[in-house]
């Protein structure tokens, strides 16, 4: 059973940062790309960042380009997501997942965390 586990979420002013963490197991970490994505009461899941098995290649959301940044680790088997400049419609429930094939769509996704909260208050 793959698992993935987020954390780091939590309450910060506009204009502040966050550091999320998703840990997974070896096998998992070694086998698949790793994505981030949003939800937000009321909206569509929505692609944050995603990073290639070989650490080459990320992809990021037209709304978080320039300030939030994705990377992995592979000695510690985690997959991190640095947020700068965090605004209000930032907030939402993050989750990690995993993927065979580095994509921007959730359909491509197997493996995905319980989610963390983020919240912005405006």
């Amino acid at each position: 059973q793959v698992q993935l586990v987020e954390s780091g979420g939590g309450d910060v002013q506009p204009g502040g940062s966050l550091r999320l963490s998703c840990a997974s197991s070896e096998r998992t970490f070694g086998r698949y790309a790793m994505g981030w994505f949003r939800q937000a009461p009321g909206k569509e899941r929505e692609f944050v960042a995603a990073i290639s098995l070989s650490v080459g290649t990320t992809y990021y959301g037209d709304s978080v380009k320039g300030r939030f940044a994705i990377s992995r680790d592979s000695a510690e088997n985690t997959v991190y997501l640095q947020m700068n400049s965090l605004k209000p419609e930032d907030t939402a429930v993050y989750y990690c997942a995993a993927s065979l094939i580095l994509s921007r769509d959730y359909v491509r996704y197997t493996y995905w965390g319980q989610g963390t909260q983020v919240t912005v208050p405006s």
